[in-house]
């Protein structure tokens, strides 16, 4: 019974660590994009499961679209880079708070709910400044 009592408390220390939570998915995307996650790399493919730190890597020609678990839809352009910084979103209580980098090339959004949850809950950073989003369709370019 104690070897029992003890396997079962393991079983709950492992259900209990928190996985990453996937934060929206690539839709489209061309060759030549990457997802640099925890130093590893990946091929970006339509129906990858994004998480919370990803990079997103273009390369000259290549072009991806993403979707949010808010609905916010993204479109990175050629030779860009860009950081999904912190990525929190409660469908069920209408909160959040989105922060992400771009550090080169372009960025398109059309925000989604999370910019209802309230005043800055959406920041995109470039190196010169930061972006507070308030809910609206924009174009971020970083020369780079």
């Amino acid at each position: 019974m104690r070897k029992f009592s003890i396997l079962i408390a393991a079983m709950a220390c492992m259900v209990a660590q928190p996985a990453m939570a996937e934060i929206g998915r690539i839709k489209n995307v061309t060759t030549g994009v990457q997802i640099v996650r925890d130093g590893r790399t990946i091929t970006a493919r339509s129906g990858l499961r994004l998480e919370e730190g990803d990079v997103i890597v273009t390369s000259r020609r290549a072009r991806i679209g993403i979707t949010l678990s808010d609905d916010t839809r993204m479109a990175v352009g050629p030779n860009s880079r860009v950081t999904l910084d912190q990525y929190q979103y409660d469908r069920r209580r209408q909160t959040g708070r989105s922060v992400m980098s771009v550090n080169r090339g372009s960025l398109g959004v059309t925000s989604g709910n999370i910019t209802r949850t309230g005043r800055d809950s959406m920041r995109v950073r470039t190196p010169t400044s930061t972006l507070g989003v308030r809910g609206t369709t924009f174009v971020v370019e970083v020369a780079g």
